[in-house]
């Protein structure tokens, strides 16, 4: 059996195999937007906080930031770093054994 297809089809193909790809590319380092750099007000946004929360744990020095002159940045590709880093992992189901006596 031999099948031919149009290369109309073949290019639709490509182009639905390019849209799946973009998100798992983006995530490999040099790709996407990991080099976005924010401010103090973009870090809380994309963290989905206070600025204020931001900038105490800038104080702390439990965020990774630099500063550019009295200016506070934050590389997205470190904080998603450091937000891998804390992320608390799920402990596989435990089975509870009744004990009889």
């Amino acid at each position: 059996m031999k099948l031919e297809i149009e290369a109309e089809d073949i290019d639709a193909i490509a182009e639905k195999v390019s849209e799946k790809l973009k998100p798992l590319l983006s995530h490999i380092e040099g790709h996407g937007d990991e080099d976005t750099i924010f401010d103090v007000e973009g870090g809380a946004e994309y963290l989905h906080v206070d600025p204020s929360w931001v900038y105490k744990q800038v104080s702390l020095k439990a965020i990774p930031f630099f500063k550019t002159g009295k200016y506070i940045k934050f590389r997205k590709k470190l904080i998603d770093k450091w937000i891998e880093n804390g992320t608390v992992r799920p402990v596989p189901g435990l089975k509870l054994v009744k004990i009889k006596g």
